[in-house]
């Protein structure tokens, strides 16, 4: 393995107990819709030469985070957890208090599934978000493009810490879409303290023609809005099984960077990740 300066971290992927009941978004069927444990996660970083890896929450529940933290537990790979917690409730920071001394990272709300394109501005849930904050946890954002607009109103209000942008906000990469998402970016790109991640691109490609072209502009325009030290990778692992291989999604970002910022490599894929999780790995 090796050392943490130049150690690989897959910054996004999931594990879970399939039913169909509790992953109502997976169709039946498809190539996700069964179990995926650690050992299957390690299989996969294998095939890439990952080294360590976050794993964030899939269900709005506080069981998807105790199912995450005991994954943790046995595979000491799994470098920590982004859960799941109710945001909104009046007690936040007594159940954020409970879980102190885990290996939490910190905490992801599903906003994109959402109906209320302004979500993100409820004034419980920012204070939600802020307290997290003030714990220095960091707080992923998973938005639709509907949503992408109140960003930065959110980013205004929820005070200073460290916040990640999951999948660069999924441009529609299988249309060629372009605005408003570009701008929305752009304008997300100017609070300083939040990141953004390069994961689950190809799921928003065309699952069965993409081309390594197809991310070209997108990615173009992640990495000289936000800068290399603010863009991380991760894999979506194991969403991106329905367009692609573990592997798949670690080559479209590799080679964007050999060809444009090849001395960022080491925060793309490890580094930034430390920072924006606060990962110790010593």
């Amino acid at each position: 393995m090796r050392y943490a300066a130049t150690m690989r971290i897959d910054a996004h992927h999931h594990l879970w107990a399939y039913t169909a009941e509790s992953f109502g978004w997976i169709e039946p069927g498809s190539a996700i819709a069964r179990d995926f444990d650690a050992e299957d996660l390690v299989a996969a970083m294998d095939t890439a030469g990952v080294d360590r890896a976050v794993a964030v929450q899939a269900r709005q529940c506080d069981g998807e985070t105790d199912f995450l933290l005991a994954c943790a537990e046995r595979q000491p790979r799994i470098a920590g957890v982004v859960g799941w917690i109710d945001l909104r409730a009046a007690d936040i920071a007594d159940r954020l208090e409970q879980r102190a001394g885990q290996s939490i990272l910190g905490y992801r709300h599903v906003v994109q599934d959402e109906p209320d394109p302004d979500f993100l501005l409820g004034d419980a849930f920012v204070r939600g978000v802020g307290a997290v904050l003030a714990r220095g946890l960091t707080y992923d954002i998973l938005v639709n493009a509907a949503q992408l607009g109140s960003l930065p109103r959110f980013l205004d209000r929820c005070g200073e810490g460290r916040l990640v942008l999951d999948h660069a906000a999924k441009p529609d990469i299988r249309a060629g879409a372009w605005h408003p998402w570009a701008d929305q970016i752009a304008a997300a790109a100017q609070h300083p303290d939040l990141f953004c991640k390069v994961s689950g691109l190809v799921t928003e490609a065309d699952h069965a023609a993409w081309q390594l072209s197809d991310f070209e502009r997108y990615l173009d325009h992640v990495f000289s809005r936000f800068g290399a030290d603010r863009v991380l990778w991760g894999s979506d692992w194991p969403v991106c099984a329905l367009a692609g291989c573990y592997r798949d999604t670690f080559e479209i970002v590799e080679q964007f960077v050999a060809r444009h910022c090849p001395e960022a490599a080491t925060a793309v894929f490890g580094g930034n990740a430390i920072r924006a999780y606060a990962l110790d790995l010593a």
